[in-house]
C-alpha cells in the first residue's frame, strides 16, 4: 500500500524539521560506514538547521518537502549543477532524504518526481547526483530512478573530519 504524499516548497519554519530528518537519515544511512564518534559530530541538527534556513531563504538550492498529514517526512534540494564544467542545462539533486521510518514507502520517488518537474521548468535536460559509494541504499534508489553511475567521476570528498568516496550519477530528465 502506498501513501500519497503532498509536496510543497519549504518555508523557513520547516528548516528545523528538515535538519532533523537530514541528521536522522544520515545517522541511519552511515552507521557502520563512518565511525560513530565522527558520525555524531557531523550530524549536528543546529548546524544543519542553519544551512537549510539559508538554502530556503535564498533558494539555493530550491528545497521542497514531502508531507504526510501535517508532518514533514522528507525533503529534496535541487538546482543547477555545482560541477564546474557542467552545461547550463544540467541540474543536480543536492540532497534527498526521508525520515528512516518512511524509507521504502514512496517518499523518495515522490520527492524525485517533484525535483524533476522543477528542473524541467528551469530548462534543464539532464540531472546529476553525487552519492557515497558505500551508501548502497542511496545508490539503489538513484539507479531505480534511472540514474547511471559515471565511475570515471569517483572522487574523495571531505565531510568534516571524514573522507568519503563519492561517484556522480546522471540521467536525462525526459524519459
Amino acid at each position: 500500500m502506498s501513501t500519497h504524499y503532498q509536496v510543497r516548497p519549504a518555508t523557513l519554519r520547516d528548516a528545523k524539521a528538515i535538519a532533523q530528518i537530514h541528521s536522522a537519515a544520515a545517522l541511519e544511512a552511515y552507521r557502520g560506514i563512518v565511525p560513530d564518534d565522527q558520525l555524531k559530530a557531523m550530524s549536528s541538527v543546529e548546524k544543519r538547521q542553519a544551512y537549510w534556513r539559508e538554502a530556503i531563504e535564498f533558494c539555493e538550492p530550491q528545497v521542497q518537502v514531502a508531507v504526510d498529514g501535517d508532518k514533514i517526512v522528507g525533503f529534496v534540494g535541487f538546482d543547477r549543477s555545482r560541477d564546474p564544467k557542467s552545461r547550463q542545462t544540467t541540474g543536480e539533486i543536492w540532497a534527498i532524504y526521508a525520515t528512516p521510518t518512511h524509507w521504502n514507502k514512496g517518499v523518495g520517488i515522490t520527492l524525485w518526481d517533484a525535483a524533476r518537474e522543477g528542473l524541467l521548468e528551469e530548462g534543464c535536460t539532464n540531472v546529476t547526483a553525487w552519492v557515497p559509494l558505500r551508501n548502497e541504499r542511496a545508490l539503489r534508489f538513484h539507479e531505480m530512478a534511472g540514474f547511471k553511475r559515471e565511475m570515471s567521476t569517483a572522487k574523495t570528498a571531505q565531510v568534516g573530519p571524514i573522507k568519503i568516496e563519492e561517484v556522480r550519477l546522471q540521467r536525462p530528465l525526459n524519459g
